[in-house]
């Protein structure tokens, strides 16, 4: 089983395969019981969002690691995949606009970019 940190690295490099932009790590672990860090990345299009996700699975999956589950593959405006100690979204950049999880969450984008993983 992978520590948080190495997973990390592992979606923040499976998200930048593909493309993703906007890549924001998020520390939840003294916000939420629930998980310990939320990844939020943009992309341009229905594909490009699908393509992220699915390649974030794909990696973790081929080292083993549970994915609990994911949602809105179909559309892919907005792709979240739960690995049980983290959240993954996967969001067009309208609708991360529009739902700002960042704010919600109290994030400081500048301090949770992935080269400060």
């Amino acid at each position: 089983m992978l520590t948080i940190e190495e997973k990390t690295k592992i979606v923040v490099s499976a998200l930048e395969d593909i493309k993703a932009s906007d890549i924001t790590v998020i520390n939840t672990g003294k916000i939420s019981p629930l998980f310990e860090c939320m990844i939020v990345a943009s992309g341009q299009s229905n594909r490009q969002t699908k393509a992220a996700a699915d390649n974030v699975v794909k990696k973790l999956q081929e080292l083993g690691e549970e994915v609990l589950s994911t949602e809105g593959e179909k559309s892919g405006e907005w792709v979240l995949i739960d690995l049980g100690d983290m959240l993954v979204h996967v969001m067009q950049p309208a609708v991360r606009a529009y739902y700002n999880l960042e704010e919600l969450w109290g994030a400081t984008p500048s301090a949770h970019t992935p080269s400060n993983i």
